[in-house]
């Protein structure tokens, strides 16, 4: 039997399992239970009533979180001549074109998002098998494949944050730190239900957000009420 200290221990007592908490509530018991040594990034976990197998029925989208992640991404963009300086000047942590491309075969992966030009996504395609597991290809549906690399950085560096339903129709993805505000906290939550809702593909039927959760890296779990969370289409449709 695993062995949980006092803290974890704590933590989940605070929680009841089955009760649905209202958005505000549930942030400030998140809050609450990140007692780590680091500022704990707190996570959005939605379940949804797709099945990804299924082409017509595939969520995929990046929301702008109106208060950023509170992370500091590294970003590279593949791109030549004035479109690389541009990249340069927009704060782009890597550039490169095939000179990348060879850094990036040779396991050198050192950036969180990655973003292309059209014309260089015939050599982007070629480390599909690389960057694709990673969740780091370029793709024109979540705004990475575009010629406005200016933006594009700027999304990337200010919050910008791509989803995708796994196997499950299960969509995740961190909202902020545990150090957030409350209010800012809700606000990201939010946009990024609102922003999963807008993805809802045409193949959905029934039900289609089903569960709804919020934890920090180390504390557990909570469960939202989903009528708290006022998205812009009403739940369960």
């Amino acid at each position: 039997m695993a062995h949980h200290g006092k803290r974890v221990l704590k933590s989940r007592e605070s929680v009841e399992r089955t009760k649905l908490y209202a958005l505000q509530e549930a942030v400030k018991l998140v809050k609450t239970n990140a007692t780590a040594k680091f500022d704990e990034t707190v996570e959005l976990s939605i379940n949804l009533g797709v099945d990804p197998k299924h082409a017509d029925q595939m969520v995929r989208g990046v929301v702008n979180l109106p208060n950023g992640t509170g992370r500091t991404l590294r970003v590279a963009v593949f791109a030549r001549g004035p479109k690389a300086e541009e990249a340069r000047a927009a704060g782009a942590d890597v550039v490169g074109a095939e000179d990348l491309v060879a850094q990036v075969q040779g396991g050198e992966i050192n950036f969180d998002r990655c973003i292309s030009t059209p014309d260089m996504m015939p050599l982007v395609g070629r480390l599909g098998k690389v960057l694709g597991p990673r969740g780091l290809m370029p793709n024109p549906k979540v705004g990475t494949v575009t010629m406005d690399i200016k933006a594009a950085v700027a999304a990337s560096k200010g919050g910008a944050v791509e989803f995708r339903a796994e196997k499950a129709g299960i969509v995740q993805g961190s909202v902020g730190k545990a150090s957030f505000g409350d209010e800012k906290l809700a606000e990201n939550v939010r946009a990024f239900v609102d922003a999963v809702n807008r993805a809802k593909p045409q193949g959905a039927k029934g039900h289609y957000l089903l569960r709804a959760a919020v934890s920090s890296t180390m504390g557990p779990a909570v469960r939202l009420d989903l009528a708290t969370l006022q998205t812009t289409q009403s739940v369960g449709t």
